[in-house]
């Protein structure tokens, strides 16, 4: 007998002619989190991929614990690979499974039988692998409604796979075959979700913070790397890009309307933005916007803001409430880092009275007091530039 990890790959079966390139792509992101660990061999067959240790000391709990965290897997388990035998099934399955069975009541045994040639057919091996269980563990019982555990009995080409339950894996689309796109990410709990969201869509990210010292803090910095840290867990190492942001918002401050600040502020950080993305290949922002849930996020305000951007800008959050954010930025582990209480550039030089439903000309007006492509071109040329998480 031997271990293995068997992945399931889920929405890639439905790729067509092109799904090779997609487990390709996904099977190298597999190699690169789990690259540390030791020596592993990878196939895929019929929509199932098998991560094969070559090492016996392998930590398989590790391994198990970061492909968790990789988009492109459904569902994954560990299971016995054993040759297509039914005296060696029944023979390797008590043993293999007894940790499994010892906690649980009830239990059911499923068989899939790809390879029609095996003798059994799927009900019989199901039967006959229930039975040798029942005996090997007489406190258990069947349940084939709503049981604590299911065995799956797997048929192959050339081997039979014995396994418990299959852990829910990340899903989406394997990170690189969405392309590149660059999110601006604050301190707070919206960005770093809709960074995770997109990067499950297979986007290979970059982040573009802006900062504004004094009025901002060293800790707020740190704060960005760390909320960052936890989204390349599951989209590999981000590129962060640093914006200094002071000059500009005090220049809006000493020369526009108050009730405008927020909006020309976020004109700036979309044309910065663009500017940065462009430079490294994106061909999107992402930003972490949910209609309105705040002044500068009604649908006027967001078509002002979007005026000035040259490329798509995606908002996965935009139809979501807080309760829905907060729960994903909770199952990501953002949530503790983002209430943090150190204040991003948005909070600083916020108006009193915020116009909601402002009109592309009052913004191009306002602007008409700033030298708007000076300040641009110097906060790019001044942007600091650095890797979060592992080596993509």
């Amino acid at each position: 007998m031997k271990e293995l990890i068997l992945i399931k790959n889920g929405e890639l079966a439905l790729k067509g002619l092109n799904r090779s390139s997609f487990e390709s792509v996904m099977a190298k992101n597999i190699k690169r989190r789990l690259s540390d660990l030791g020596k592993i061999e990878i196939k895929c067959q019929q929509s199932t991929m098998t991560v094969e240790p070559v090492d016996d000391n392998y930590d398989m709990e590790e391994a198990i614990k970061r492909l968790s965290m990789v988009f492109g897997i459904a569902g994954f388990q560990r299971a016995a690979a054993v040759e297509k035998d039914m005296e060696v099934i029944l023979k390797t399955a008590p043993v293999y499974l007894k940790n499994q069975m010892e906690g649980i009541k009830t239990f059911k045994v499923e068989a899939k039988r790809s390879d029609k040639k095996f003798p059994l057919k799927s009900p019989e091996i199901s039967r006959d692998v229930g039975e040798v269980l029942l005996r090997a563990f007489p406190h258990l019982k069947v349940d084939v409604h709503n049981p604590d555990v299911t065995v799956t009995v797997e048929i192959r080409d050339k081997l039979a796979f014995i396994r418990g339950d299959q852990i829910k894996g990340a899903g989406g689309m394997p990170v690189s075959t969405g392309g590149k796109a660059a999110v601006l990410i604050s301190g707070g709990i919206d960005s770093p979700v809709a960074a995770w969201m997109m990067a499950k869509r297979g986007v290979v990210l970059d982040a573009v913070h802006f900062a504004s010292p004094p009025f901002t803090s060293p800790q707020s910095e740190q704060k960005v790397h760390d909320l960052l840290g936890q989204v390349a867990r599951y989209s590999g190492s981000i590129a962060l890009y640093t914006v200094p942001f002071t000059e500009i918002q005090q220049q809006i401050r000493a020369n526009c309307p108050e009730e405008l600040f927020t909006l020309i502020m976020r004109r700036f950080m979309m044309r910065i933005s663009c500017r940065i993305a462009a430079k490294n290949g994106c061909g999107a922002l992402i930003t972490g916007e949910s209609i309105g849930q705040v002044a500068s996020q009604t649908m006027p305000a967001l078509a002002c803001t979007d005026e000035v951007a040259d490329m798509p800008v995606f908002r996965p959050l935009i139809a979501m409430d807080k309760e829905e954010i907060i729960s994903i930025s909770r199952k990501i582990e953002t949530f503790d880092i983002s209430i943090l209480p150190y204040e991003d550039c948005c909070t600083v030089f916020t108006p009193k009275h915020p116009r909601t439903r402002p009109k592309p000309e009052m913004l191009r007006e306002a602007e008409k007091a700033l030298d708007v492509e000076a300040l641009v071109n110097e906060a790019v040329d001044n942007t600091r530039y650095e890797i979060i998480g592992q080596t993509r």
